[in-house]
């Protein structure tokens, strides 16, 4: 009776609470909401609801309304069946004229239905959808909306048919009709309408903060209010409003990078160099023994390494190259340089198989040339007495060189001559990351490699405020890759090429553009796709997926078994983009190749090409028409990052308002230094002005932008070392 008398106690507690939190609740939604507000104090979202939210990352309601819609829907007019375009989304309204048999493949049941309207015929494919044998009716007419495709025969024709379409009643489309439809990225169990609805009640109730432009910034750079660009990027009225309002959010992105970037600059050009090092006998060997020669470009940039750390500044210098022109041996030479001068140096990467990668390249390098490192491995994974043995280690210093994760800058690692810090594909790090690796030592120098081309114009404006150093040749030794850009009717070869090159003990990526169906409609994703090719290559293929969804221990462990050839195919999104050298990868596909920028999709080509055999990539473009092709054929002429990402530059100009994000290298939420370069030169000449009339941001007008730098200075990425 006591057990039961608490029992009820407890639940009457939790009734209570409950009871209390609805009256919160309920007097909340008549109160102005902030960006702090949690989201669930928005009108139907409850505790489930809150739970999806959070697995795309959306917690308050500040979170709610910067994320931007990543694609906008229109539902045009139905045309009939001989006027659809393949590789276009199109509606047709056609009756039902057969429903052929379902087919089982393995788990995957398979839909064929033939539809008609008269001016020609079509077939539809549906998977996993047994129950439209009963609600689709013989003759009846409906609306199928969806990608059309043309599968190809001899004679140039070909069948038209669309895969998983969307199903309407002719008024119900209709009543979608001229209409901007925000279309968000989800997850499953999060429907776009769900989202739709929690913005328009958000929106409803949100207090903006004052405009912190003044009226002549905005009046000289064209800018529309904020409050208005953050409500039309949500439900524009028409693509005008669409593009003024982007215009304006992506402005404020660019203009918060810059005048960040130009203030670093301020700080890291008067810093004196405490770490004076020089050149010696250490390095001089390690290249005599190198079974390669350093390339020109190499030889170079080694130069103004070497200068720049005997010269009375610290170094900040970034060395731009394309993947496998041998950025890493620089670094390499640069840490031995420091070792060498008895002073401690660490290499920071952005995941733990790619530290564990360096750290492994270099103890290779200290058994197979005796090289001065006494090198230590800190990452998240490690065991509590592993890494206490590290930060030991590191704070006597008897490790000469630490390279690692985020860990390097944890409060237990404390350096006790720390000059160079080098950081690899430094824009995945966060601003606090990155000068907390720096507070770790006095002043260190700093080495930044990126292997993201960017053309010269663009570089002058991002990299202002750092020495770039640009490798522009390749090792004589690469093999080229082998491009081809086809559209989807080529699938079922690119299969079985896929499967003749596993066949030959080989290994392939293929990448997707969405993690999982429901976050984009058209789009293929990482985990139905993976399950699509267990079903169509042969059995003994071991076919594993990878995405940034999945928990850190379960990327490496995937990560780790395709380097060890324990699976055959990877399918992943662009995480891999940063990922381990597997040399025996010789196969990339890329699927919605389209939806990509060229320099990102030059980025992932870079995953193969790594060993001795003859690499591919096979780019698959659901859209098949002049332009996009024209677009993608130039990742089939050239192999080379700058020349891909000046055309890249000169090919997507303003305006591109629809799709998803094209450059993956940046962390932009919406701004695009492709698409909207114009718009990155107007921001970087607003700064240039701002800081030219009022440089300490005195001025009684400037004080709201002033406090808005403030905190977009605590929560940006490190514009400084991208």
């Amino acid at each position: 009776m006591k057990g039961d008398g608490a029992a009820c106690l407890l639940l009457s507690q939790g009734n209570h609470r409950e009871a209390a939190v609805r009256r919160r609740y309920k007097s909340r939604l008549e109160e102005a909401m902030d960006r702090n507000t949690s989201i669930i104090e928005v009108k139907g979202v409850g505790e489930k609801t809150r739970a999806l939210f959070a697995k795309i990352g959306i917690e308050t309601v500040g979170d709610l309304l910067d994320t931007y819609p990543r694609d906008y829907e229109t539902y045009r007019e139905p045309v009939k069946i001989e006027s659809a375009v393949p590789g276009e989304v199109c509606a047709v309204h056609a009756a039902v004229s057969c429903i052929l048999n379902e087919k089982k493949v393995r788990k995957l049941s398979i839909l064929n239905i033939n539809i008609s309207d008269g001016s020609g015929s079509m077939q539809l494919t549906f998977f996993n959808m047994p129950f439209l044998k009963k609600t689709l009716k013989q003759g009846g007419f409906y609306v199928f909306r969806g990608i059309v495709q043309r599968s190809a025969d001899r004679q140039g024709g070909g069948l038209l048919s669309m895969e998983q379409p969307r199903i309407f009643g002719l008024e119900d489309y209709r009543r979608q009709a001229d209409r901007l439809i925000p279309k968000y990225s989800l997850t499953k169990g999060l429907t776009n309408q769900a989202v739709q609805k929690c913005v328009r009640q958000a929106l409803s109730f949100y207090e903006f903060t004052p405009e912190y432009y003044d009226a002549g910034m905005l009046r000289d750079n064209g800018l529309t209010s904020r409050r208005e660009a953050v409500e039309t990027i949500h439900f524009p009225a028409d693509t005008a409003s669409l593009a003024q309002a982007r215009k304006r959010l992506v402005f404020d992105e660019f203009f918060d990078f810059l005048y960040l970037m130009r203030r670093n600059k301020e700080f890291s050009e008067r810093l004196q160099n405490g770490y004076r090092l020089y050149e010696t006998a250490d390095t001089v060997r390690f290249l005599e023994q190198l079974p390669f020669p350093l390339t020109g470009a190499q030889e170079k940039v080694w130069k103004e390494i070497k200068d720049d750390l005997g010269s009375p500044f610290c170094m900040n210098r970034l060395i731009q190259g394309d993947v496998g022109s041998g950025k890493t041996i620089l670094a390499v030479l640069a840490l031995l340089l420091t070792a060498a001068n008895g002073y401690q140096g660490a290499l920071m990467a952005p995941t733990e198989v790619l530290a564990v990668q360096h750290y492994e390249t270099v103890q290779g390098y200290v058994e197979k040339y005796g090289l001065a490192f006494r090198p230590v491995l800190l990452v998240g994974s490690m065991t509590a007495k592993e890494k206490k043995a590290a930060y030991e280690a590191i704070a006597s210093g008897e490790a000469n060189l630490v390279i690692g994760t985020h860990a390097l800058i944890q409060e237990k690692a404390q350096y006790k001559s720390l000059a160079l810090v080098v950081t690899d594909e430094q824009h995945r790090f966060g601003v606090r990351q990155r000068e907390n690796l720096a507070q770790k030592g006095e002043n260190p120098h700093i080495l930044v490699m990126s292997a993201t081309p960017i053309p010269r114009t663009l570089a002058i404006i991002l990299y202002g405020d750092l020495h770039i150093s640009v490798i522009d040749e390749l090792p004589a030794n690469r093999l080229p890759i082998k491009n081809c850009v086809v559209n989807t009717s080529y699938r079922p070869k690119a299969y079985q090429f896929i499967a003749a090159e596993v066949k030959k003990g080989r290994q392939v990526y293929v990448i997707c553009p969405q993690v999982e169906e429901g976050e984009l409609e058209d789009l293929e994703n990482v985990v139905d796709y993976a399950e699509k090719l267990r079903n169509v290559l042969p059995p003994e293929i071991h076919v594993a997926y990878l995405h940034g969804k999945l928990r850190p221990a379960d990327k490496n462990r995937i990560m780790e078994e395709f380097a060890a050839h324990s699976v055959d195919v990877l399918v992943s999104t662009t995480v891999i983009e940063v990922g381990i050298n597997v040399p025996n990868a010789t196969v990339m596909m890329v699927e919605n190749a389209e939806r990509f920028g060229l320099a990102q999709l030059h980025q992932l080509r870079g995953r193969v090409g790594r060993g001795a055999s003859q690499s591919y990539c096979i780019f698959v473009s659901t859209k098949d028409n002049k332009e996009t092709m024209e677009r993608l054929q130039i990742l089939n002429k050239s192999n080379d990052g700058f020349f891909i990402a000046s055309e890249d530059l000169r090919m997507r100009g303003p305006g591109e308002l629809l799709g998803i994000r094209q450059s993956g290298e940046f962390s932009f939420k919406i701004g695009d230094i492709y698409s909207d370069a114009s718009v990155l030169k107007l921001a970087s000449d607003a700064v240039e002005q701002l800081l030219k009339d009022d440089p300490h941001l005195i001025q009684p007008e400037h004080e709201r932008l002033q406090r808005h730098l403030t905190e977009a200075s605590a929560n940006s990425v490190d514009f400084r070392s991208i």
